[in-house]
């Protein structure tokens, strides 16, 4: 991965003279998590991604940057879009998904845009949260999204916006591939 979001944490880990065993312990994450993401052998969720941010009081985007100067645009071409696979849970699981981010050389940004493909259902319904707000649109397919106890199928077409402190997931709603555009915030 040539963004190399491990590398990235484990630097402001270092930085900061913390252990694994701080950062899984402020975090709410295994400190085997934190070395496999660290490591770049799993990339995390983009919930588990944005309290690590959190933790270190920087923004998502950090972790997408290149060391370049600040834009006041960005175009991010198709063929440029910066995949992020093997999203695996807490607990060692497969989420089913990928996510691209769309947006990576705009520094200090309030918003970040991923497009969120949802290969197959997950096993495990872990529910997820974190400090913000999330937009998200069904570009293709059909989902099922989890907010707090309600669920709910969206459509394509269908959007939904929700303050992030809300635990929730978002599920394959059927057996196509379902291509989702998110934007989150901090």
């Amino acid at each position: 991965m040539d963004y190399n979001i491990g590398a990235k944490i484990k630097i402001l880990r270092k930085s900061r003279k913390l252990t694994l065993q701080d950062v899984a312990r402020e975090t709410g994450f295994s400190p085997a998590l934190i070395s496999q993401i660290e490591n770049n052998n799993v990339s995390p969720p983009i919930a588990t991604l944005s309290k690590i941010a959190r933790f270190f009081n920087v923004k998502m985007g950090h972790f997408f940057e290149e060391e370049e100067e600040e834009r006041k645009y960005e175009v991010v071409r198709r063929t440029e879009r910066r995949v992020i696979s093997q999203v695996i849970s807490k607990i060692g699981t497969g989420h089913g998904y990928t996510y691209e981010a769309l947006s990576f050389r705009k520094r200090n940004k309030k918003m970040e845009p991923f497009l969120l493909t949802v290969s197959e259902r997950a096993a495990e319904e872990t529910l997820y949260n974190h400090e913000g707000e999330e937009f998200l649109i069904i570009l293709k397919g059909r989902a099922e999204i989890i907010l707090d106890q309600e669920r709910l199928i969206l459509e394509e077409g269908d959007a939904v916006y929700f303050d992030s402190s809300l635990k929730h997931r978002l599920l394959s709603g059927g057996d196509s591939e379902v291509q989702v555009l998110a934007v989150v915030t901090r």
